[in-house]
């Protein structure tokens, strides 16, 4: 029985894991192909800095409270993100990185303002995706299913700038406390990385599954850090699309 209870326990988390690289990986593809790599650590630290900032001045914000304002933060950044690549895309990753800085700036200012702000900016940073709720992994599942849809007409929703910038931010806003901005991060990319070098989309989509499934089991084993052995994980695997496209060295459009 004992055995039982820790399988099913196992089990959302691997749900987290799951449904978080579905909904990353298409929004990675429309990334690479826009020029916009550093959007993702730009929005999701706005909507951390929302977040805890929304901490230091409501007594225990509620969880869907919470989830509101980091939306609202990730939409705003999202749209400032926008603008700059729109008006300036030659200087357009050199500006999300000063984004960036600056809500990670914004992000450690709000930690100051909490007993437990220092706490929750390292779980913001790097989470410990064993301890993701069920609640989580709905929230998960939902932006699984709505990349889905998205990805249905061939990606031409998504290579629309309204439809991606809002979808990231909303996405990025659920996805950041439940897996870290770590793991995010690589997930986005990896898999992106993969299909660029020559692999099938839906392969380089398994593989990366794979690799934070090994990730994650390897936490476990070595009762290690969870985000940071998924983290390392996938990027070992997304690092290691470089050597394929030296083999290969061909580029393809966004996923069909």
């Amino acid at each position: 029985m004992q055995s039982i209870a820790a399988q099913w326990w196992f089990l959302a988390p691997a749900l987290a894991l799951l449904f978080g690289v579905l909904a990353l990986a298409p929004l990675g593809a429309q990334v690479l192909a826009r020029g916009v790599v550093f959007i993702d650590l730009a929005v999701a630290q706005a909507a951390a800095a929302a977040a805890l900032w929304a901490g230091a001045f409501t007594d225990h914000p509620s969880v869907l409270e919470t989830q509101l304002i980091a939306a609202g933060g990730a939409l705003a950044c999202a749209a400032v993100v926008a603008l700059l690549a729109l008006r300036w895309p030659a200087q357009r990753e050199a500006l999300i990185g000063l984004v960036y800085v600056m809500g990670a700036s914004l992000a450690m200012l709000g930690a100051r303002q909490s007993p437990h702000g220092h706490e929750r900016l390292s779980e913001l940073l790097a989470a410990d995706v064993l301890w993701a709720g069920w609640w989580q992994v709905g929230l998960l599942g939902l932006c699984a299913l709505l990349m889905s849809v998205l990805q249905r007409s061939g990606g031409r929703w998504l290579q629309r700038d309204a439809v991606f910038y809002v979808a990231f931010a909303l996405v990025a806003s659920v996805v950041v406390p439940a897996l870290g901005l770590f793991v995010v991060f690589v997930a986005l990319i990896a898999p992106a990385l993969w299909f660029r070098s020559g692999m099938l989309w839906w392969l380089a989509v398994a593989c990366t599954l794979a690799a934070a499934a090994l990730g994650l089991s390897l936490s476990w084993w070595l009762d290690a850090p969870s985000g940071a052995c998924v983290a390392l994980a996938l990027g070992a695997w997304g690092v290691a699309s470089a050597l394929q496209r030296l083999r290969h060295p061909r580029a393809q459009q966004a996923p069909h």
